[in-house]
């Protein structure tokens, strides 16, 4: 019975995250309400308390579940360590991509993180977490500028943090523009060629 009754406690608790993912997509981390949240779920306001402090609490929670594209694409480089530095780069990128492209559930988190909350007071750590994302794949990306330059023996015409920094707000524009013009083109194939054609103007043979 006290397993059976821990299995419930968790199929609510996983119930009222799903339904304030959705809540929090339609209307917004601000303008969703715990009554709103609790009906989508098919509970009641109570149960929420139950499980969460407030609605900054649920929240935190929700993001707590899901890995952030930027953050698993961080991951994979990592795990991409034996392959040549400009291969590895094409393949994080394909990586990240791929994430928002094609992963419903991980698409719908990052939009809400990006665009549907306000980086304010007790929500400041997501904001927290952006930055700590952001600053891993901005020194990825360094790392493998750098050793691919080295080993085509090639001066770039941009110090390297800077050319870093262009190909990241590179990514930063294509998904934008995906997101908010309702995915109208092919992100992953977009990308990339994007990505060959910044790689090219850096001095790359690619």
């Amino acid at each position: 019975m006290a397993r059976r009754t821990k299995e419930d406690a968790d199929a609510t608790r996983n119930g009222l995250l799903d339904a304030a993912e959705l809540v929090f997509y339609e209307k917004g981390v601000a303008r969703a309400s715990l009554n709103e949240i609790a009906q989508a779920a098919g509970a009641t306001r109570g149960a929420i308390y139950w499980h969460f402090k407030d609605k900054v609490d649920l929240f935190n929670a929700m993001m707590d579940r899901v890995t952030l594209p930027l953050e698993e694409a961080c991951n994979a480089g990592e795990a991409l360590a034996p392959q040549a530095p400009l291969q590895r780069l094409r393949s994080v990128v394909e990586r990240l991509l791929g994430i928002i492209e094609s992963n419903a559930h991980a698409r719908r988190v990052f939009e809400i993180a990006m665009y549907r909350v306000e980086y304010v007071s007790e929500l400041s750590g997501v904001r927290e977490r952006h930055l700590a994302a952001h600053a891993r794949f901005q020194a990825l990306v360094e790392q493998d500028l750098r050793l691919a330059a080295e080993e085509a023996a090639l001066a770039l015409p941009m110090d390297i943090a800077a050319a870093a920094r262009g190909l990241h707000a590179l990514f930063d524009g294509l998904l934008q523009s995906w997101i908010l013009g309702n995915a109208d083109f092919d992100l992953r194939a977009t990308g990339l060629a994007a990505i060959e054609a910044y790689l090219r103007g850096l001095g790359f043979r690619v």
